[in-house]
């Protein structure tokens, strides 16, 4: 048994709440791994809406996982978003033509952070906002409506506005090994084998099954 189809957007029969992302998603500047998926009862499959301010000409990317599971109203600003603070106004004359887009800005005049990366098997809770170029780690929970303005470490609980660090799930050394052993990345037959395992909480018998 190799467990449901990650190429089929509604893996759960009857419920197209679900939807796993990356077959509904054909923007190349949003990656998603296999398994992660969205819930949302209204537009499962308009992930996409979500990522905001995503413009081909700046070039950033969000990227996604294996094995997350994002709640319904979760969105990812971008860097797009950000405006130019070095003068005395900032809106942004430039976009708008007809003259006044000789108010461009030099690109060392925009704030940017890169690539939103969310790493795997990470949980991000209802209407949780991640700000332009977070980093998530492996494994690491969002709690609803946090406001993600820097980079969450693995395994970490964040919550708030601006999110912080509210606990680690585990010690650092078991972090270690839990990296280390990456049953993301494994084939779906493995992750099939030892599903008991990997949603358990016996670290040796996991660490075994590699």
């Amino acid at each position: 048994m190799h467990g449901p189809d990650p190429n089929d957007p509604h893996p759960m029969r009857g419920f197209p709440q679900i939807c796993y992302i990356r077959n509904t998603v054909d923007n190349p500047q949003i990656q998603v791994g296999e398994y992660s998926y969205y819930d949302d009862p209204e537009d499962s499959e308009g992930f996409a809406r979500n990522v905001l301010y995503l413009f081909p000409f700046i070039g950033d990317r969000l990227i996604i996982g294996r094995y997350c599971a994002i709640a319904r109203g979760a969105t990812f600003v971008m860097n797009g978003a950000n405006h130019r603070m070095s003068g005395f106004s900032t809106y942004p004359f430039n976009i708008f033509g007809n003259g006044w887009e000789r108010s461009t800005p030099l690109p060392e005049e925009l704030p940017y952070k890169g690539d939103t990366v969310v790493g795997n098997d990470v949980w991000i809770g209802y209407q949780a906002m991640l700000m332009p170029g977070v980093r998530v780690g492996d494994g690491a929970i969002i709690a609803a409506r946090s406001v993600v303005s820097a980079d969450v470490p693995p395994y970490a609980i964040v919550g708030g506005n601006p999110a912080r660090v509210l606990r680690m799930r585990y010690e650092p050394a078991q972090i270690e090994r839990l990296l280390r052993i990456a049953w993301w990345d494994w084939d779906a037959d493995q992750v099939s084998r030892n599903l008991e395992l990997i949603v358990g909480a016996d670290l040796d018998a996991l660490e075994a099954a590699q």
